[in-house]
């Protein structure tokens, strides 16, 4: 998809980090916008930054991924307000870590809520309208390296990335087979300076824990690191819209991640388990 002035794209997840990266970009590039985040201060402050910067046409919905219907509603005011969707970043995402077997049911829950049903419920409501436009379209789902290495102290946020971007590849290879013009991009950045390690603060009050355990506090630290020291969210936003460009199905923001993957690779064929992963 080389053209993307005048076209319209939705970002998830809008209120910070990769999300507000990629809305000031794509504004940049002459695309209106529609704009979602659960958290409706930081969603504002991105909508003003992007209309006072470019000048686009912004829309806002103050949605909650994890809820079907909400992400409807959502499509529903895309299509019918900004009149067609051309890109569609399914960005939102949380973390939370620990080991798995002290990991609670409400831990997963929010983790596959967000991270993977955000995604399919993004797919479900925006995908076959899209098809219907029969145009150019792209689908950016922000997956995470994660989604390609398991790691202890992160399993349950690894199981929910794995299935994102079993979504992504699965839904790419359906819109091949299907003939369509839809193309689908997985985005799997490291460490990038973001607030996903502040996640809990958008913790739905009913998937709530009484109270941190010590391996939960070490992951906090471990991902408090790797955010101090990651990219900028601009630098990722450029290579998502150099990816949807050049139709580019899997996006590495950190080189060493290649080799990562070969390495992997070869071990898990021979048998063996694979040696932790060197995040960046």
């Amino acid at each position: 998809m080389r053209e993307l002035s005048g076209r319209v794209a939705v970002v998830t997840g809008a209120g910070g980090g990769i999300g507000r990266a990629l809305a000031s970009r794509l504004a940049a590039e002459g695309m209106a916008l529609m704009l979602a985040d659960v958290d409706p201060g930081p969603l504002a402050e991105t909508a003003s930054e992007v209309e006072a910067a470019t000048g686009v046409t912004v829309l806002t919905q103050v949605t909650d991924v994890s809820d079907a219907a909400a992400v409807r509603h959502l499509a529903d005011r895309s299509f019918g307000e900004l009149g067609a969707v051309h890109v569609l970043c399914n960005n939102a995402g949380v973390f939370q870590g620990g080991r798995m077997w002290t990991r609670e049911p409400e831990d997963f829950a929010w983790l596959l809520g967000v991270n993977l049903w955000g995604t399919l419920h993004g797919i479900h409501a925006f995908v076959p309208r899209m098809i219907e436009q029969d145009t150019e379209g792209h689908i950016l789902n922000t997956v995470s390296v994660a989604g390609l290495f398991a790691a202890p102290l992160s399993g349950g946020y690894s199981v929910s990335k794995y299935a994102a971007l079993a979504a992504s590849q699965s839904l790419a290879q359906d819109l091949l087979l299907a003939g369509s013009r839809l193309r689908v991009t997985a985005l799997c950045p490291g460490g990038v300076r973001t607030d996903i390690n502040r996640s809990e603060r958008v913790r739905p009050e009913n998937l709530l824990v009484a109270e941190r355990t010590e391996d939960e506090r070490l992951s906090a630290d471990i991902i408090d690191g790797l955010v101090d020291k990651g990219i900028d969210p601009a630098e990722v936003a450029g290579a998502a819209v150099a990816a949807i460009r050049e139709e580019r199905f899997l996006v590495l923001t950190h080189p060493r991640y290649a080799d990562g993957l070969r390495d992997q690779t070869e071990a898990l064929l021979s048998g063996g388990l694979p040696d932790l992963p060197v995040y960046e």
